[in-house]
């Protein structure tokens, strides 16, 4: 695609790299058949190569985005489902970011929406305030029917569906845990922001899968938010802040020599973590740790085997549905990891169809766009209840609470599978 950006503009680095990714769009139509968006209604405008011209004609301008502009590049999921199937390799990702972040400089929203987003921002990246809203939500809970009949899908409603039936309790501390086999490394395990409150028993669940493997599974105190929500809600300062303090506090393990890998169990985390060498590359006092922790970042299905899993199997069965979290085979490009690893550990795996599409969390997204983030979450439920099974296994947070309100069986974390697979408990939902 041709573009006509100045010199001036191609010498700001976002700006740069946005003109390259618009110049290898051949307009070839790829994306438009795995884009979430556009397979739901066919908006041209609702597609990557619809939101490109958009972004192109702005960024070119300079112009102040127009509440038209902006509630097109909203509806974008960030799945990266298109970057999956670009024959031409656009990097949709950061040109997407980029142009987030241009619309919270420029744009100015509603005040509601300038107030929730903030909300958002401030909350739910802090376990301490997300829990005491989880238990807001929990108190609200009752009032829902009355709160979606009056608002018709609108946000609030979408925060009140979300939030749990029971107050959850307190998330636990994260403490340092040393392998309960032979020794065979260490990993720094990110400490969570939405996961610890909603679902702690997927870190109680890795942390042993771990332990029995032969890693020490340690914590950095003072670690925040990885930056991913604030990120892809425009907010760039925020996100940078957050990496900046992280890497900091990670200095001494990121130093060591025997450092081993940072493992993230939510596959967003681990796909922003990943990013950290990018997104702090002009800055001259991170960017070299910044570059190594990204090298660490690993997610689980990178971490073990399936040789390993096999090794240690013990006499399990279920029938799982696995829905491949689109942070991790587009993100990340992780595809059949996880489910090699769930088939050695004695499960009977099946995938859906559609599997490429997204089930509609998305960070922030079901909050935001709670109508269509319901019409994608009901299409991904019916094609994984399709396949009839015991349970779903997933790899991200997100994903698991967005398809667990349309599921009707439980959702649970592929680490927590792998550990009872081999000598820990059973998941605490296939009890009941």
């Amino acid at each position: 695609m041709k573009t006509d950006f100045t010199a001036a503009q191609l010498a700001e680095p976002a700006t740069k790299v946005s003109a390259q990714a618009i110049r290898k769009c051949v307009h070839c139509g790829f994306c438009t058949a795995t884009c979430p968006t556009y397979v739901l209604d066919g908006d041209e405008c609702d597609s990557p190569r619809g939101r490109i011209y958009l972004i192109k004609d702005m960024l070119e301008r300079q112009a102040v985005p127009t509440a038209d502009v902006v509630r097109h590049i909203d509806r974008c999921l960030s799945c990266l489902a298109c970057t999956t199937t670009c024959p031409s390799g656009v990097d949709y990702r950061h040109l997407v970011d980029h142009a987030r972040s241009y619309v919270q400089e420029r744009y100015r929203r509603p005040r509601l929406e300038r107030w929730l987003r903030l909300a958002l921002a401030r909350t739910l990246p802090d376990r301490r305030r997300f829990g005491w809203a989880l238990r807001l939500g929990a108190l609200a809970k009752p009032l829902a029917p009355r709160t979606r009949r009056r608002h018709r899908q609108g946000r609030l409603a979408a925060m009140i569906a979300l939030a749990p039936r029971a107050a959850p309790a307190a998330a636990a501390p994260a403490v340092d845990s040393p392998a309960t086999a032979p020794r065979r490394g260490r990993v720094l395990m990110l400490q969570g922001c939405a996961e610890p409150v909603l679902m702690p028993s997927i870190r109680a669940a890795t942390v042993r899968l771990l332990n029995r493997l032969g890693f020490d599974v340690e914590f950095a105190s003072g670690e925040r938010c990885c930056g991913a929500l604030v990120h892809h809600m425009g907010r760039e300062a925020e996100a940078l802040e957050h990496a900046r303090h992280n890497l900091d506090r990670w200095a001494e393990w990121l130093a060591d020599g025997e450092s081993g890998a940072i493992l993230a169990t939510a596959s967003g985390c681990g796909s922003q973590l990943k990013e950290y060498g990018f997104l702090l590359r002009n800055d001259p006092r991170y960017a070299a740790r910044a570059a190594r922790a990204a090298a660490l970042a690993r997610d689980l299905g990178e971490l073990i085997t399936p040789a390993e899993i096999r090794a240690r199997r013990v006499p399990v069965a279920a029938r799982v549905a696995y829905h491949a979290a689109c942070s991790l085979q587009h993100g990340q490009k992780i595809i059949a990891g996880p489910r090699q690893l769930l088939e050695a550990a004695g499960f009977e795996v099946s995938v859906p169809a559609e599997a490429h599409l997204c089930c509609g969390s998305a960070g922030t997204y079901n909050i935001m766009q709670p109508a269509i983030a319901a019409r994608l979450g009901e299409r991904k439920a019916a094609n994984l209840m399709a396949l009839e099974p015991q349970v779903v296994a997933t790899g991200n947070i997100g994903c698991a609470v967005q398809i667990g309100r349309h599921a009707g069986v439980p959702v649970v974390h592929v680490a927590e599978l792998l550990d009872w697979a081999t000598g820990g408990p059973a998941p605490a939902v296939l009890k009941t």
